[in-house]
């Protein structure tokens, strides 16, 4: 299987399928539009940053922006309704977090997760191989959060995403804000792209694969 990321939190995970969250169109964030073309596209909400499928749609692409349970192209999807914010959705209104089976590997897309999760987010959601997290406060859960959330829910390889960087137009803070509280040995730098098997994850613990630009 396969990781790429394209920004933001754009990621494309590619096995007999292929799956592209939250796409944005680039030039309105000041980095490249994603290059790829998805057979299931996952839209976590509503806004410019996270919702720009026709970048990424083929005509017999699926797209899935609410909370449901369903399988399609072969991927068992579950959508689960969070916040954008700390208030219940008041000032940002609420997301979708995705929960998705690829060939026998299990993804939680977070999307612009905004304030802890509760004991039931936790429970429906651990359990992932991979965990993407917003890390870049302002619009979402900050470092301290987002590593509370990878604490209590345990996934092999934590993804951050969502934070500042070159070009970027939003004021997010950066990554190693995030790495400042992982333990060095957790971390792993893994380019733009990263293929896997299942003898490449981790054997206990959590480790952090950062991508690359």
């Amino acid at each position: 299987m396969r990781i790429r990321w394209h920004g933001h939190s754009c990621f494309e995970i590619e096995g007999s399928v292929k799956v592209v969250t939250d796409p944005h169109d680039g030039r309105s964030l000041g980095i490249p539009p994603p290059n790829v073309k998805a057979d299931l596209v996952l839209v976590s909400h509503d806004h410019f940053d996270h919702n720009c499928v026709t970048v990424v749609k083929k005509p017999d692409s699926s797209v899935i922006d609410k909370p449901i349970m369903t399988v399609e192209k072969g991927v068992r999807v579950e959508g689960i309704e969070a916040s954008h914010d700390d208030h219940g959705g008041a000032k940002r209104g609420g997301i979708t977090i995705f929960r998705f089976e690829l060939d026998g590997t299990s993804f939680c897309h977070l999307g612009d997760l905004g304030h802890q999760l509760s004991d039931d987010l936790v429970d429906r959601i651990t359990g992932c191989d991979f965990l993407f997290v917003p890390v870049g406060d302002v619009f979402t859960i900050g470092p301290e959060v987002a590593k509370k959330v990878v604490d209590r829910v345990g996934p092999k390889v934590a993804i951050p995403m969502h934070y500042r960087t070159p070009g970027l137009s939003l004021a997010l803070k950066p990554v190693e804000s995030f790495l400042a509280l992982c333990k060095r040995e957790q971390v792993v730098k893994v380019g733009n792209e990263v293929e896997f098997t299942a003898e490449d994850m981790p054997k206990s613990g959590t480790e952090v694969w950062i991508f690359s630009p």
